[in-house]
C-alpha cells in the first residue's frame, strides 16, 4: 500500500470521500465511501444546494434539500477523512480522532440550525453555516486532544 503523508490523505478525501483508501490500495473501503457518498449526495441533492448557495440563492437551497438524508452527510465526511488521516499517522499519535469527531458533531448541529440562523442580517443557509461550524468543531476536539495528552505525561 502507498503511504502519504496526513495532509495528502485528508486532502484527497476533502476531494471526494474514499479517493484517499483507493490511491492507498484500500478498494473495498474507498469503493465503498465513495458509494456512500454518491448516495447520500444525490438523495439529498446537496450538489443543486450547493449550486444555489455559492450564487447567492439560500432559500432556493433550502429548498431543494432533503436535510433527512443530508444529515448522514457530516458523519461519512469526516468519518472518511479520519479513515485517511489515520492511514498516514505515525502508530504513537494518540486522540488524533477527537477533532474529525468533534467537526462532525458541530456540522450537524450546523446544518439543523441553518434554517433559523442569520448573522448580521446574512442567512448562510444550509451550505455555509455548517462550514462554519466546523471551525470551533475542530476547536473543541484539538482542545480536549491537548488535554488528554496532558493528562497522559502526568501519568
Amino acid at each position: 500500500m502507498k503511504k502519504m503523508s496526513k495532509l495528502e490523505a485528508v486532502l484527497w478525501n476533502i476531494a471526494l470521500p474514499g479517493f484517499t483508501q483507493l490511491l492507498t490500495g484500500q478498494y473495498i473501503k474507498g469503493v465503498l465511501f465513495v458509494v456512500l457518498e454518491f448516495i447520500v449526495n444525490a438523495n439529498s441533492h446537496f450538489n443543486r444546494a450547493i449550486m444555489h448557495s455559492f450564487l447567492g440563492e439560500i432559500n432556493q437551497a433550502e429548498r431543494v434539500l432533503d436535510y433527512q438524508w443530508l444529515m448522514f452527510y457530516p458523519c461519512l465526511y469526516m468519518f472518511s477523512m479520519w479513515d485517511a488521516y489515520r492511514f498516514a499517522m505515525p502508530a504513537e499519535e494518540k486522540y488524533s480522532y477527537l477533532p474529525f469527531v468533534f467537526g462532525a458533531y458541530f456540522i450537524t448541529v450546523g446544518l439543523m440550525v441553518s434554517p433559523k440562523v442569520t448573522i448580521f442580517q446574512l442567512h448562510p443557509g444550509p451550505v455555509f453555516l455548517p462550514m462554519m461550524f466546523l471551525i470551533p468543531g475542530l476547536f473543541v476536539g484539538g482542545i480536549i486532544q491537548q488535554i488528554l495528552k496532558l493528562k497522559d505525561r502526568k501519568t
